[in-house]
């Protein structure tokens, strides 16, 4: 492999867990919680998945069935969908669910994995081009930015910039063609089998991660060093 493709969420970065984010959100508002009342919403916030980045809903209530499936294809349609979730969870002021969605984008809501820093540089350092293919909703290079790991990716390919979402083989072909990589040898990274996996109807190869909390998953990035040439 010569070329390497890496997914963001729950590859290369990790959200931060829902009670930090609900309690991030609640200390700007100022709005009071006892910690009763946060237990009780984070635990109905985490059932709904309503944190990007994080579990699964246990539910997509009938009304956002269509767009959830397509969420990932505009910026719009993402919004819709995670603050659709958050608004299953009664919150005491209507506007939190906006700010937990913006507070989401934000470079301190992201934590790079362990090992992230050192595989994306040594893959620079051997003269690896790499790119960021990723199902998302909003403008995630401000994140690497902040966190340091911009220097050492040379193409970013977001879902809501092409209107076409994983496992559709166009987004991966997007990513080689700009990286003016063959497929058949380029190596895409993610912790999503399906989608992710997409990825192998253009001759890609591909190696999965667990999606885990950064304490949990120390070195899962750094076999792709054994795998690309």
């Amino acid at each position: 492999m010569t070329a390497v493709l890496f997914d963001f969420s729950g590859t290369l970065f990790r959200v931060e867990s829902t009670e930090s984010w609900l309690r991030g959100v609640v200390a700007d508002a100022g709005v009071l919680f006892t910690e009763a009342e946060l237990t009780a919403a984070v635990r109905a916030l985490e059932e709904a998945g309503a944190l990007p980045g994080g579990g699964a809903p246990a539910r997509v209530p009938a009304e956002l069935a269509g767009s959830w499936l397509i969420r990932d294809q505009s910026a719009a349609l993402h919004r819709a969908a995670y603050t659709g979730l958050s608004r299953q969870v009664t919150l005491p002021d209507p506007a939190l669910h906006d700010a937990l969605y913006d507070r989401h984008m934000t470079p301190a809501a992201w934590t790079p994995y362990p090992d992230a820093v050192e595989v994306l540089r040594t893959l620079r350092e051997r003269g690896v081009p790499v790119g960021v293919v990723s199902n998302i909703g909003w403008d995630l290079r401000p994140v690497f930015r902040e966190h340091g790991l911009d220097r050492y990716v040379d193409v970013y390919v977001l879902s809501y910039e092409h209107g076409i979402q994983k496992p559709d083989p166009r987004l991966f072909a997007t990513a080689c063609e700009a990286l003016g990589a063959d497929p058949r040898r380029t190596l895409m990274v993610g912790d999503d089998r399906r989608a992710d996996g997409g990825a192998t109807a253009l001759g890609c190869g591909v190696h999965f991660v667990d999606h885990l909390p950064v304490t949990d998953r120390p070195d899962g990035l750094r076999p792709v060093l054994d795998l690309v040439s």
